[in-house]
């Protein structure tokens, strides 16, 4: 209480800033609030919105407080949620400001949705009748009310003719509340006919469902083998018990085609949310959410912090897949995250993947998961037969990329009238570009990264920063004209390669920065569904849960790709990526063939892919990480330290070095210039921190950076805990 004031209280507010705590704010007279009220407040000069948040509130003079201007009309934020953002931000050692900022991210949806103005049929009648007139009064018939163009359109009469009955008196105007942005699902829609294997990996979700406590159930099945229809069964079940749900996909590309499998299943899609989603339909889905109203979310990793209701589900489909790392502000894996939020809510998560995690199958082998295995595909369809193509003994031509083992079974399955696939996870025309006569490279100006060439852009593009120059016709180092030449492919170069084998072919390339962005994409996945090409060559975009009814031949270019980066789970993202990518060969049940083109055809992974025996690469690299006491057998951590320049990001990481407290289960590497030690003009050094599975990383790293130096000048320090990228 605060005497001698207007205001009869304060409140704790986390503001949406890098705050340590939330700040203390006056309640004025009249004004209520309660933990995980959404409230507007003075910050500086500006009005930002803030979480009354849980806990005591300092001791402050009650004449520096300054007071709460606002409380949004908006159900307040739950408890649960608010454990969970304190959580994140402990285990992340980030700022609770920052996280709940990822909460707070629709402000618009804060006060309610304003209600339409509708029309609704009175006992009057019209002075004459006609035959528009009578289509209108038929289809307004049993007192609902209809928005005037909406009447308009289903009665198939201008809005004249409404106006007029509107005029005599035949309607009067109600106000109808906001539209939901999705129909509700049925869970009895249409329920799927199963395989055995899928009905009692099924039944095991639904137990755990209806059992409404917290438990995560790894569901591990081969490529095309219904591991969607299994989980949607899940779905049903938290929908029956009234519960919402969010499933959690890596790719916004991958959306659309999800949808129309959720609406084949539950008569209605769920609702997106992901960074491609207008501004008016956030909010919306936002505030629904909220509500209680939008009972299903498909959405990227972001979705984990909208603010449910009734939360009862979270399925992560994918699971394995990178793309659930933020690695920007807030570092998080939001498959790691949507296991604590079940924890913390109560309730069971649901992990898929036809190529688990090796945390996850540790996890489930401990017996801290369940496991559910679908090891056939759907309808008893074949998987693929998987072979090498030793690079060595079958070379491509002079000037290609190629292996004529591989063009070979290319004309094959044209003649058959079937579809091959092209993987390549190399975007562009070529990863480098230089002079032959002085060696020039081009090389971005703010980054240590080479410029990648674009040439359907006629560009050099950095993939790191997004700096971008058009591609010279001479060098600039000695002015030599047409002596620029592309070394390595990108997709681009491998299309080119293909066009000038195959002309007639329809032939499309799939990569995420090709123009027309996500809508563009997902025209093309749709067409290469329907059949309306004949190769298509793409990236790791082509290797995420599509299904490609005629596709019988899968190529992978250069399978070693991954192995030679230095990454700790370089074996394990390359034996998932090629499994995924070969995966979409076949699934209709036709004959089907995976080629991989290798310099390496005795590697480990190679011989893992080729043989189907996934269990064998599975133990060997659980074996090596757990002699390594690598995750999950042991803890790291990774600190980046970036600055204007090289002296002041080496200095400033030394001295975190000096300042590590003495540790026998945590040791620090580094630092080391990072492998890309420039981007964006700013120079990086990193220090890994690894230790035992059960020590105190986050302490460890809080007194590093405690009596470590200040952060003065243009220096910034980063905290990735389970780093999953070394660069």
């Amino acid at each position: 209480m605060i005497e001698d004031s207007p205001f009869v209280a304060a409140a704790p507010v986390l503001v949406p800033m890098p705050a340590e705590r939330p700040y203390t704010y006056a309640v004025p007279a009249g004004m209520c609030v309660v933990p995980g009220s959404i409230v507007r407040v003075p910050l500086g000069p500006r009005q930002v919105a803030g979480i009354v948040w849980d806990g005591a509130v300092e001791k402050v003079d009650a004449k520096k407080l300054r007071p709460i201007e606002q409380v949004f009309d908006c159900p307040p934020i739950d408890r649960t949620m608010r454990r969970f953002v304190d959580w994140v931000a402990q285990y992340t050692l980030s700022p609770p400001g920052m996280v709940a900022r990822m909460l707070l991210r629709a402000p618009e949806a804060f006060d309610p949705e304003p209600w339409i103005e509708g029309l609704q049929r009175t006992f009057a009648k019209p002075d004459r009748m006609t035959g528009a007139r009578m289509r209108v009064l038929e289809t307004a018939e049993g007192g609902l009310a209809w928005t005037r163009s909406g009447l308009a359109h289903a009665a198939g009469v201008s809005s004249t003719v409404i106006d007029g009955l509107k005029a005599q008196g035949v309607f009067e105007t109600v106000m109808i509340p906001p539209r939901p942005v999705v129909a509700a699902p049925d869970p009895g829609y249409a329920q799927p006919s199963l395989m055995p294997d899928q009905n009692d990996a099924a039944e095991m979700l639904r137990t755990n469902v209806a059992a409404g406590a917290f438990g995560v159930t790894l569901l591990d099945g081969v490529t095309g083998s219904g591991k969607t229809e299994v989980y949607f069964e899940a779905v049903a079940a938290a929908l029956d018990r009234g519960k919402q749900v969010l499933i959690l996909l890596p790719e916004i590309a991958l959306t659309h085609a999800f949808l129309e499998r959720f609406q084949e299943r539950f008569g209605a899609k769920p609702a997106e949310w992901h960074s491609d989603l207008p501004p008016r339909m956030r909010e919306r889905v936002w505030r629904q959410v909220a509500e209680g109203g939008v009972l299903v979310v498909a959405g990227a990793r972001s979705a984990l912090f909208l603010p449910f209701r009734e939360l009862g589900l979270i399925v992560v489909d994918e699971e394995h897949d990178p793309a659930y790392k933020q690695e920007d502000r807030v570092f998080y894996n939001a498959r790691d995250m949507a296991v604590v939020r079940g924890h913390i809510g109560g309730f069971p998560v649901v992990l898929a993947s036809a190529t688990p995690s090796v945390e996850s199958r540790v996890n489930a082998s401990q017996g801290r998961y369940h496991r559910a295995v679908l090891s056939a595909r759907f309808a008893e369809a074949a998987l693929p037969d998987l072979k090498t193509i030793d690079m060595r003994r079958a070379p491509p031509a002079r000037g290609g990329f190629l292996s004529p083992v591989l063009l070979g079974h290319m004309r094959q399955t044209l003649e058959r009238h079937e579809q091959s696939l092209l993987f390549l996870n190399r975007r562009g025309y070529a990863p480098l570009t230089l002079c032959r006569v002085c060696g020039h490279r081009f090389g971005c100006p703010v980054c240590s990264a080479w410029l990648v060439e674009h040439r359907f852009r006629g560009q050099l593009v950095c993939h790191h920063c997004g700096h971008n120059e058009r591609r010279p016709e001479a060098c600039p180092e000695c002015g030599t004209l047409d002596h620029l030449v592309a070394c390595g492919p990108g997709v681009e170069r491998i299309a080119e390669e293909v066009v000038a084998h195959f002309p007639d072919a329809r032939t499309i390339v799939l990569s995420s920065d090709l123009t027309g962005g996500v809508r563009r994409l997902r025209l093309e996945l749709e067409a290469i569904a329907n059949g309306e090409a004949d190769i298509v060559i793409g990236t790791q975009l082509v290797a995420k849960g599509h299904n490609f009814p005629n596709m019988t031949l899968v190529g992978v270019v250069d399978a070693d790709l991954g192995l030679a980066n230095g990454d700790p789970r370089a074996a394990e993202r390359t034996f998932q990526l090629l499994s995924q990518v070969t995966g979409r060969a076949g699934r209709t049940g036709k004959k089907s063939l995976g080629l991989l083109q290798t310099f390496q055809p005795d590697h480990p992974v190679m011989r893992a892919i080729v043989s189907g025996d996934a269990e064998a690469f599975y133990e060997r690299e659980i074996a090596e990480r757990e002699r390594a006491a690598l995750p999950p057998f042991g803890r790291l951590a990774g600190v980046i330290v970036s600055a204007a320049t090289r002296a002041e990001a080496e200095a400033h990481a030394r001295g975190l070095r000096r300042a590590a407290p003495q540790a026998t289960d945590l040791f620090v590497l580094g630092p080391a210039e990072a492998p890309l030690s420039l981007i964006g003009g700013r120079h990086r050094f990193r220090l890994l921190i690894q230790g035992e599975r059960r020590a105190d990383m986050q302490g460890f790293i809080r007194v590093m950076l405690a009596e470590g130096p200040k952060i003065r000048g243009s220096v910034r320090v980063q905290v990735d805990i389970d780093p999953q990228s070394f660069l």
